[in-house]
């Protein structure tokens, strides 16, 4: 029967594991519960091929419990009951350890289903999930579980297990893998972090390679093609979708050029070009705003542009705008201003308009003058004083001009009119 390399390589001890040391090295708080043998109901929280399910073998054997898997995905209320049906049996006198992957597919009954058993100690749960858990997962469990995250493995640990997987393959076949420069580094980096992608690629690596006498030839050229996008988290119903959105528009309100364009550059390759577009268009507005307006104009254009010429050219014109946004001054004065207007909104605040701001249709040009309204064009500079707001926000003030140069000069032009 066949098993996958990436089972087979499957680590057994906690040193085996990569990359988790914050909570796996040498006396970090899980390992000491492990050793502890005191297992409390847990909720691994991470990305795909990081070691939640591998954590989870060895803590059943280090602790001598029956270990049952479930996915939540594809399991039911059924499958709890009959794990259930066996507590106190001699297939589990000591209570079962049950991992269930993807708890967030789970809905409410699903998981309260879980809590009587729980709560005794005859279940001890670990469940794991891809995402946030404080989102997907219940707070009855949540509460009566303790979270450990599990990181996104680096290109350097990454690259040990690359280099097992090829040495298990080159004893198992008998082949000595000649390997092209950066073939190897490719591959952990391309992996975006999950082991099981990387040694899956080096098995299909070897299964497609053309044995030539004793040796078979690993290039870089195949290796780019085996780990085509294994790095692109970007599931729109993912935390990780949503992160990388925050991350670009982050990076470009720090004007921070070059994180800006390595978040575009992995929204681009996860083929989210809608996605960063929309995203860009808010940044011009909320971030660089009033400090440069015609910014907005210009991160549309660029957007037209980039949507009517698709993938790959439309990369030039995000790409433009990313760095100009990124390096250009930065206001949010306006929208600060607006959202303080709406909170007052809210509140109930705004009373009738200002007679001389209503719009009476059976007055004559001269009866609406009369009415109290004073045309600006007709004053020197456009402009004269007069009450807007409603009598009970007389005086309030929403918009406070930004530090940058647009701003400013605005505030001097209007300080010098308005005699202030």
């Amino acid at each position: 029967m066949y098993q996958p390399l990436a089972d087979l390589l499957r680590p057994t001890t906690l040193d085996e594991v990569y990359g988790q040391a914050h909570i796996l090295g040498e006396g970090a708080i899980l390992r000491r519960l492990i050793d502890s043998g005191n297992i409390p109901n847990m909720v691994f929280y991470g990305p795909s091929g990081t070691g939640k399910t591998t954590v989870a073998n060895i803590i059943a054997k280090q602790t001598n419990r029956t270990l049952y898997k479930l996915n939540a995905t594809t399991a039911s209320t059924a499958d709890i009951k009959q794990i259930v049906a066996e507590l106190d049996s001699f297939m589990a006198p000591n209570g079962v350890l049950l991992y269930l992957d993807e708890i967030q597919s789970f809905n409410k009954k699903q998981q309260q289903s879980l809590l009587e058993y729980i709560e005794n100690g005859k279940i001890t749960l670990i469940a794991s999930t891809t995402e946030n858990p404080y989102f997907y997962v219940f707070n009855a469990i949540l509460s009566r579980s303790t979270i450990f995250e599990f990181k996104q493995i680096d290109a350097s640990a990454a690259l040990q297990a690359v280099k097992r997987a090829v040495s298990f393959m080159e004893n198992r076949t008998a082949l000595k893998a000649s390997v092209e420069d950066g073939a190897l580094e490719y591959i952990a980096g391309a992996c975006g972090g999950d082991i099981r992608k990387a040694i899956n690629a080096v098995e299909v690596l070897f299964s497609a390679a053309i044995p030539q006498e004793n040796r078979i030839d690993l290039t870089l050229a195949d290796a780019k093609v085996v780990s085509q996008k294994s790095a692109m988290r970007a599931d729109r119903d993912g935390d990780n979708y949503y992160d990388l959105l925050s991350a670009l528009q982050k990076s470009i309100r720090g004007s921070d050029p070059d994180a800006a364009c390595h978040y575009l550059a992995r929204l681009l390759e996860a083929g989210q070009l809608q996605a960063a577009c929309r995203r860009l268009m808010v940044i011009a507005a909320e971030d660089v705003g009033l400090a440069y307006p015609m910014i907005i104009p210009i991160v549309n254009a660029a957007v037209d542009m980039a949507l009517k010429l698709g993938m790959p050219e439309a990369r030039i014109p995000l790409g433009d705008v990313a760095v100009l946004m990124a390096t250009s001054p930065k206001s949010n004065s306006g929208h600060i201003a607006l959202d303080a207007a709406l909170e007052d909104i809210r509140k109930g605040k705004g009373g009738d308009f200002p007679r001389q701001l209503q719009n009476m249709h059976a007055d004559t040009y001269t009866q609406e003058r009369a009415q109290g309204y004073l045309y600006p064009h007709d004053f020197p500079h456009h402009w004269v004083r007069q009450q807007y707001l409603p009598d009970d926000l007389v005086g309030v003030r929403y918009y406070e001009y930004g530090p940058n140069k647009t701003e400013q000069a605005a505030k001097a032009y209007w300080d010098m009119i308005k005699g202030k």
